[in-house]
């Protein structure tokens, strides 16, 4: 199951506007009060917060997270494994009154979507890591992954792992191929096709599909996609806006085809070959699944070893066997090709895993929407979907 997809705009925006959109001076944290007092030297531990089948796990004990056991081995630091993030705007407003109010999370080590982060770095509410103390970070990152626009360097978050959002369709039952956003228009797929209903979630393809450049979109570019959505929903050639159950819908041949996830459709693949994944040649969101220190935490240091820690290419290899999303160190494929296993081995050669250099030409990563668009864009986006 998609982190992305469980994702609801609805929440999301009213949260924004609780603390970032209707100005509480008090929210923001001044860089010069994120630091706690750092134990790490003393208390070899540390809490790291993540999202449900996030993390490699053993095939005979599920308890038991291979990568994470390792690092402990190595290094002698115990960590606390917590899947307690099902939704962003959930774990937001569960770990916001501690932040701020400037006071610990009992977290030190989180993972939360893109457009969350966001907000979090807006905020003051998660602090800067030591790169010089994270030299496979350094060394290793994605180049496409190292400068969102709402964290310029990567300095307070490193992506978890990441992903595509592009058209999943099946070839054989539709009888063609896809190649442009637009051809989900045609008139053979009138309500055979959906989209994804979280406004973060889909934005950002639709306006590639106008040829809109994503990293530097206006608010007119939104209010365009609104007006051709509101448009096909009117003829009723959107049959519906889905969460994570377009991947039943693609499975049945309810829809042929849909605004995807990538590491989605690689499950879906498994199963039934003929569904395909498509970066359509107009662009595709790249997107990434951050981890992020948060204001005071206890053991900042021993947080940064773990993140240095998959970082390495034979962990991160490790990793993306098992969790099948775009890894953000591309080193790991040199690993993966390596293996004995014909089946591991194979995996080096998934562009959904490692995309190759055509289709990173049409990736890229979007603005995030301001704290001043959110409430409007939410309310607009949300009237069309039925939120």
């Amino acid at each position: 199951m998609s982190r992305r997809s469980l994702l609801r705009a609805l929440g999301a925006g009213a949260a924004g506007a609780t603390l970032a959109g209707c100005g509480v001076p008090a929210a923001y944290v001044q860089p010069g009060d994120r630091a706690g007092r750092d134990s790490s030297d003393s208390d070899h531990s540390l809490h790291f917060a993540n999202w449900p089948l996030y993390i490699d796990t053993d095939d005979e004990n599920q308890s038991k997270r291979p990568t994470l056991d390792a690092f402990s081995k190595r290094t002698g630091i115990s960590v606390t494994y917590t899947e307690e993030i099902n939704d962003n705007d959930e774990f937001f407003g569960k770990i916001s009154p501690a932040l701020m109010n400037h006071q610990q999370t009992g977290r030190d080590l989180v993972v939360i979507s893109d457009w969350m982060a966001a907000r979090f770095v807006r905020l003051g509410w998660v602090q800067e890591m030591d790169r010089a103390a994270q030299p496979n970070v350094a060394k290793y990152l994605d180049p496409q992954l190292r400068s969102p626009a709402f964290d310029k360097g990567r300095l307070h978050s490193v992506p978890w792992q990441s992903g595509i959002t592009g058209i999943a369709y099946n070839r054989k039952k539709l009888g063609r191929e896809i190649r442009h956003l637009s051809d989900l228009w045609a008139h053979d797929l009138r309500g055979k096709v959906t989209l994804l209903s979280g406004l973060d979630e889909s934005f950002a393809l639709l306006m590639q599909g106008n040829g809109v450049d994503i990293t530097r979109w206006k608010s007119d570019d939104f209010y365009d996609i609104c007006d051709q959505v509101e448009k096909l929903v009117r003829t009723k050639h959107i049959r519906r806006f889905t969460g994570n159950d377009y991947i039943k819908d693609l499975s049945t041949g309810d829809v042929l085809a849909c605004q995807a996830y990538s590491g989605d459709v690689i499950q879906l693949q498994a199963d039934n070959p003929e569904i395909e994944f498509v970066v359509p040649e107009e662009g595709a969101e790249l997107w990434a699944e951050s981890l992020m220190i948060p204001n005071l935490a206890r053991h900042k240091r021993n947080a940064e070893k773990l993140v240095d820690y998959y970082y390495e290419p034979e962990v991160a290899a490790e990793l993306a066997t098992w969790v099948n999303y775009v890894c953000p160190v591309p080193a790991a494929r040199d690993v993966l090709a390596s293996a004995k296993d014909k089946e591991t081995a194979a995996l080096a050669d998934d562009p959904l895993i490692f995309p190759d250099d055509a289709m990173r030409k049409r990736l890229a990563i979007a603005r995030d929407i301001t704290s001043e668009e959110r409430t409007g864009f939410a309310k607009k986006w949300n009237s069309i979907v039925g939120l």
